[in-house]
């Protein structure tokens, strides 16, 4: 069994130039969490706000390799379908758990691309800072890949979640 970890990296700075202060401690937590995940590998965004989010997380994941993929920037996979599309191809049933901490975008993307659906979807995808989405590919070939979680936030107190989306879709 092997398990893709999708992020969405935590609140940034205006301008996307770094984490806030509720970006760090979102990073922290989230840190906290996986700690104990068995993830293997770190891949991120070479973004400043992803980068800083990583070098968080890893810090509780002591020995575990980090490294930026160019696959995983803040770009519209629907502007250069075949970059997605190679995104999706290099992270998809990873050998051993990988976490990746991208950008929304990125997440609705690989996310609708691994279920199969029209390319029009990945736009309702929405994730919040930080959220947690988690895909299992089986040791049975032929099975789909299952969902595990998406946009899941249980690691973050109240205040600091749904940080990310725009009020109207926030939920208490």
């Amino acid at each position: 069994m092997s398990r893709l970890w999708l992020v969405r990296h935590a609140e940034a700075l205006p301008g996307g130039m770094g984490l806030s202060e509720t970006g760090r401690r979102q990073a922290q937590l989230l840190g906290e969490r996986l700690a104990e995940a068995g993830i293997t590998r770190i891949s991120h965004s070479p973004l400043a706000r992803a980068a800083e989010t990583a070098s968080i997380v890893a810090a509780a994941l002591p020995g575990v390799p980090v490294e930026a993929a160019e696959e995983l920037t803040d770009s519209d996979p629907t502007e250069d379908p075949a970059a997605a599309e190679a995104m999706v191809a290099r992270f998809s049933d990873p050998p051993a758990d990988e976490l990746c901490i991208t950008h929304m975008f990125q997440v609705g993307w690989f996310v609708r691309a691994v279920l199969g659906a029209p390319a029009d979807r990945w736009a309702a995808l929405n994730s919040a800072n930080t959220g947690v989405t988690v895909l299992r590919w089986s040791p049975i070939p032929g099975r789909p890949v299952s969902p595990l979680v998406f946009n899941d936030l249980t690691h973050l107190p109240p205040e600091l979640r749904w940080t990310g989306f725009p009020p109207e879709l926030r939920l208490p």
